[in-house]
């Protein structure tokens, strides 16, 4: 199992899986909100480790996963091709990532790439005889979340993945729970689940809403569509004023029910008019 580096010591655990303090790192990112309603990031210690990756596209996607959940650091050891950053597909599936790209680093061991990382996660499906406790991500985020480690995950290749060594390197093992009769994931999927599902355990980013919330009508608005209504219907010969039956009550609670938006009051006023006007242009 990987020690923690510069000294670090046992601080805790995680049921049953020793919590390595490290030396006063920085705390982990968390969105805001910046002076114009824009989110800004702090800086993430969250590193992202491909190991024997063989498909630049691959490489590529994860880029972008990361980006989409506001992690940068990524490192790739002995990928396939070692020209993988720049290569077209890898820029391609980058889809506007390609700073990660740029920034990514290329190392010779899991060793250099672990380097200033205090927990480091394993993702691996194949059971193991020996090894770190294997864990689902949402459960093991949660707590791991709550400390102050420099968090690495460690995703193997797309042919063979993690070697029982590069396991053993690494503090806890994490398994993305699927369907027990087919848990084949894309390399890029999984980084993507769990980028996910770590930027949720350090707090998310907040739904920017889209759209205006809708402007419910007020009851003068609500009074005058109905006033409206009930002149069309006596146009048409659906409402006897001398024997209204409630119908214009019946109608003032539907409306109440529908909490009608100014907008749809235009509408339905709108359509009486058109009603009366076709009324009066009859012979």
């Amino acid at each position: 199992m990987a020690t923690a580096r510069s000294g670090s010591t046992v601080g805790a655990t995680m049921r049953g899986i020793p919590i390595l303090s490290g030396p006063a790192p920085r705390r982990h990112a968390r969105a805001g909100a910046g002076p114009a309603g824009a989110l800004h990031f702090l800086t993430d210690s969250t590193r992202f480790i491909l190991v024997d990756t063989s498909h630049p596209g691959n490489v590529g996607a994860a880029a972008r996963a990361m980006k989409v959940m506001g992690f940068a650091d990524l490192v790739l050891v002995t990928p396939r091709f070692a020209d993988v950053l720049s290569h077209p597909e890898a820029i391609a599936m980058a889809s506007g990532a390609t700073d990660i790209l740029e920034r990514a680093r290329i190392v010779a061991t899991l060793d250099e790439a672990l380097d200033g990382s205090t927990f480091a996660c394993a993702t691996a499906m194949t059971p193991r005889d020996f090894g770190p406790p294997t864990r689902a991500p949402r459960e093991a985020f949660a707590e791991l979340a709550r400390t102050d480690h420099r968090v690495a995950f460690v995703f193997g290749g797309e042919r063979f993945g993690l070697s029982n060594e590069h396991v053993y390197a690494c503090h806890l093992c994490i398994s993305i729970p699927t369907q027990p009769e087919y848990g084949s994931l894309n390399l890029a999927q999984a980084v993507q689940l769990l980028s996910y599902d770590w930027r949720q355990a350090l707090g998310g980013f907040p739904v920017v809403e889209r759209t205006q919330a809708p402007r419910e009508a007020d009851a003068t608005a609500v009074r005058g569509l109905l006033s409206h209504w009930r002149e069309m219907l006596v146009d048409i010969e659906f409402l006897d004023p001398a024997v209204p039956r409630k119908l214009m009550a019946r109608l003032h609670q539907l409306v109440n029910r529908a909490r009608v938006t100014t907008e749809e009051v235009h509408i339905l006023r709108g359509i009486a008019r058109q009603v009366q006007k076709r009324r009066r242009e009859r012979p």
